[in-house]
């Protein structure tokens, strides 16, 4: 189709419009026989995609790069506005420059790591990819606890938005659950809407976000240089006094640790809070089985993401250790979930810029909002690749018309009543419990993908195939960066709330939230195995043949529609128009 169009260059151009477009129309029926011819083939092939395949149970492509790639560098949330003011006060600059550094060198080596398994052949869900590459138990354990993670997290979304609302009209005139109502009213008919209606709008959020922190980081940097009403030039000024580094403090517990162990202490126990800042990073992957040409927007995505965690989160956090000094009062003061407790509006109100509180409010507001839409999108596909892989029953992956799994938006829907219990005084006390538990189930997801990620290196050797020559992409520094991720990953599963044990008082509850998914997930692996006797799979077990030719086939029909646009262009004397600047200029990104 393609060679055709590039060798009868000349002919075309002086072909008339209409033969032009009657011989389109031609090669367009030839392709869509030879696609359906195709489809039948691997209908009778491969038996096993039955489910997948089947009417009603079909998930739409509908994202295209641009909405993928959004979405990678627009994964941002309140953790980072606000989560750092904490590990501010806990462990000073320098600490937490350190510790979100080494998070986001674990998130992106767990980014490229699913970039790499899944340009190979994407699937709907991790759980998929255990089941694949390692063992089905590990698969069903981690989809669970994945799934587990965002059947919380809109909730706990839902009740970072109502007390963010409380900056503006405070609990006594307005009741927390009209905030909750409304913002889980809109959430769930962005969802029902389908796919390219949630592409759309977390593609505007997202822009929103990215522009949003654009403008905070050069706003920091201008405090810092002393471009501020009060021109007075900070630098590093906290850095030396009161320090880079603190010693752990904790009141309630009447603990104080001193010394170079009380500033390890205070560093480690704040690797949990860049932990928070960074969840949600692999949401992203989940959007890959509904990506048009995922081969293309993958690698792009990916990219992306490495961008993310240089500007948006080490700079932030490297100008913000420069704007606020760890001992400032509004700081210590500081509580909740709203533009108070965000050192960003700190830094602003020392400043003396005024009237800017507000809008930081708004922004973490429309951060909050995006985050709650996107974890609900991703809790429905959880729930429809359990279903589709045969862990959860079959009818849970009905789609409508749309290709929106609609049992798993109820689903989420269902448990996002967990909200309402920001009804009570207690609300801010609910939301670090619900932060406690996501924490470990993200942390758990990572270390599962790391997993899959070194068996799929492993099986590539057994089975003569090389990385540098038979992948679209290739994730870096392997094999080592996937295994110093994944030690990374499990000593702070381990030590996640140590500083339960410090001091004179026990805090029971946070070391029940903050452990209890660790053994959910063993039992969840063990009992799995046990009842159905499943082998973690040698490497040449591992199959690395079915769905390939799918995405093959798929991979090549779209460079040679793009192929067949561009010949057609040029052929039409269109070389140079909007979509040649869009590739030129913006196709790197997008």
């Amino acid at each position: 189709m393609v060679f055709g169009l590039k060798s009868n260059k000349d002919k075309d151009q002086n072909t008339s419009g209409d033969e032009k477009k009657s011989n389109r129309n031609d090669l367009e029926s030839v392709v869509s026989a030879h696609t359906q011819d195709y489809d039948l083939y691997v209908a009778k092939s491969s038996p096993s995609v039955h489910n997948v395949a089947e009417e009603g149970h079909q998930l739409r492509k509908r994202l295209d790069s641009r909405h993928v790639s959004l979405i990678a560098i627009g994964a941002l949330g309140t953790g980072l506005l606000i989560g750092t003011g904490s590990a501010l006060r806990t462990a000073g600059p320098g600490a937490i420059l350190v510790a979100y550094s080494a998070i986001g060198f674990v998130v992106y080596m767990v980014m490229t790591a699913l970039g790499e398994i899944a340009t190979f052949v994407p699937l709907p869900g991790f759980a998929n990819y255990g089941k694949r590459y390692v063992d089905e138990a590990l698969g069903f354990a981690c989809g669970v606890v994945y799934l587990i993670k965002y059947l919380v997290l809109p909730a706990n979304q839902l009740t970072a938005g109502a007390l963010t609302m409380q900056y503006w009209v405070s609990r006594e005139r307005v009741n927390p659950g009209a905030w909750i109502a409304i913002f889980l009213f809109c959430i769930t008919c962005v969802n029902f809407l389908g796919i390219a209606w949630f592409g759309e709008i977390e593609f505007c959020l997202s822009l929103l976000k990215i522009i949003t922190c654009l403008g905070l980081i050069l706003l920091l940097w201008i405090i810092a240089l002393g471009g501020g009403p009060t021109h007075e030039r900070l630098g590093f000024r906290y850095w030396r006094n009161p320090g880079a580094f603190l010693h752990y403090v904790n009141s309630a517990q009447h603990v104080d640790i001193g010394g170079s162990k009380g500033r390890f202490v205070a560093f480690v126990s704040v690797l949990v809070t860049a932990v928070f800042a960074y969840l949600g990073s692999e949401l992203v992957a989940v959007t890959f089985s509904e990506t048009r040409n995922p081969r293309r927007a993958i690698p792009k995505a990916i990219k992306l993401t490495l961008y993310r965690i240089l500007v948006f989160y080490i700079l932030s956090i490297l100008f913000v250790g420069m704007c606020v000094s760890a001992k400032d009062p509004l700081l210590l003061g500081a509580s909740g979930t709203n533009a108070g407790a965000s050192p960003f509006v700190i830094a602003i109100k020392n400043a003396k810029i005024g009237g800017l509180d507000h809008l930081i409010n708004a922004c973490i507001l429309l951060f909050v909002l995006s985050a709650a839409n996107s974890d609900m999108y991703v809790c429905s596909r959880s729930v429809y690749s359990l279903s589709v892989d045969g862990y959860l029953p079959k009818f849970l992956s009905k789609t409508n018309a749309r290709g929106v799994p609609y049992y798993g938006v109820c689903i989420s829907f269902l448990f996002c009543l967990l909200a309402f219990m920001n009804v009570s005084t207690g609300s801010s006390q609910v939301f670090t419990y619900f932060v406690n538990v996501v924490s470990l189930t993200g942390l758990i997801a990572w270390a599962c993908i790391l997993v899959f990620h070194i068996r799929f290196m492993q099986a590539l050797k057994a089975q003569g195939l090389d990385r540098s020559k038979d992948l679209v992409y290739k994730s870096p520094l392997q094999p080592y960066g996937s295994y110093i991720a994944l030690g990374i990953c499990i000593v702070i599963i381990f030590i996640k709330n140590f500083t339960v044990f410090l001091g004179d008082v026990f805090d029971y509850k946070n070391f029940i939230t903050g452990y209890i998914v660790l053994p959910i997930f063993i039992i969840l692996f063990v009992g799995y195995k046990v009842i159905y006797k499943t082998k973690w799979l040698r490497s040449d077990e591992v199959d690395l043949v079915t769905y390939r030719d799918v995405i093959d086939a798929e991979f090549d029909q779209f460079e040679a529609e793009d192929a067949e646009r561009k010949a057609l262009r040029e052929a039409e004397g269109k070389r140079f128009d909007g979509r040649w600047f869009y590739d030129k200029f913006l196709g790197w990104i997008f």
